[in-house]
């Protein structure tokens, strides 16, 4: 088991029926795997009791890290490693159907708290991550989960050679209204009108190739094959690809930084409290 901390990996969340688990592959590279069930829904178990302490997990090992290796710099004893990082997100890795089906809606449709105080914070959370995090697209992602992957800094898809797999924001199908968080991340994500009006009013279903050809995907992993687990496997090692050619990149501590310069009015909107479904923006900042 690689690690060069107290840090114990894989660790998997919470304790009593975990709902992810957390692996360090290697110096600065962690991967967040989401199992709760087949289809990896965000419920509020998963997000408070699993994703935030895992995201707090893994900043706190990779911080570590880098302050170990200055010291070491400082010392003279220059390792060349110390900084680097990147996380991956990933759906169920023992299916290839999901990456994640999103909310469960009839149960945060009755919960006016949910985005301002649950959702909405984790998506900012990722929005100023302080290492590169890339959404290991492994099936369908749907609704929260499409938004889930658009708050990561990149994304890596299935090509659906071996299974079909949709990305959609699929509220306008089934009369779910958007809270106000979810319109700045499209902004802020997506820059093509078009195409933004593809995601929010038509509910497009977009294929992996359409995905990429949009710019919502940035890579296309090879999934041909015939084995149940070929598709996510192969999602995960284009993603680790990845993950190593910009793991360098938050070794000056500013990725964060900058990220949150960069999203700033996405961000300012995330911080609302839009709880009501409304045309104005709501006055009241949200409790983060």
């Amino acid at each position: 088991m690689p690690h060069d901390s107290p840090f114990t990996f894989p660790l998997s969340l919470p304790t009593s029926q975990p709902l992810l688990t957390i692996t360090y592959l290697h110096h600065g590279l962690w991967v967040i795997e989401l199992h709760n069930g087949e289809d990896s829904r965000l419920t509020e178990r998963l997000l408070v009791d699993a994703f935030r302490p895992a995201l707090d997990i893994v900043e706190k090992h990779w911080n570590e890290n880098r302050r170990t290796a200055l010291a070491k710099d400082q010392q003279g004893k220059t390792t060349g490693k110390g900084g680097e990082g990147a996380l991956i997100i990933v759906g169920k890795r023992d299916q290839d159907k999901f990456f994640s089906n999103g909310f469960e809606y009839e149960r945060i449709k009755g919960n006016p708290g949910f985005f301002a105080d649950i959702a909405n914070p984790l998506y900012a959370r990722l929005l100023t991550y302080p290492i590169p995090t890339i959404a290991a697209v492994n099936g369908h992602c749907f609704a929260g989960g499409f938004m889930l992957a658009l708050c990561c800094d990149y994304r890596v898809m299935t090509d659906g050679s071996r299974r079909r797999a949709w990305m959609c924001m699929n509220e306008i199908h089934f009369g779910a209204p958007w809270p106000l968080s979810f319109t700045a991340m499209l902004n802020a994500k997506v820059s093509d009108a078009s195409t933004r009006r593809r995601i929010a009013l038509e509910g497009h279903r977009f294929t992996p190739s359409e995905a990429h050809a949009a710019g919502i995907v940035d890579r296309l992993a090879s999934c041909s094959g015939t084995g149940v687990d070929l598709g996510t496997d192969n999602v995960l090692k284009e993603a680790i690809k990845f993950a190593k050619e910009v793991s360098g990149l938050p070794k000056e501590g500013v990725w964060g930084a900058i990220k949150t310069f960069l999203y700033r009015d996405c961000l300012e909107t995330v911080r609302l409290d839009a709880r009501e479904h409304t045309l104005s923006l709501p006055s009241i900042p949200a409790k983060l």
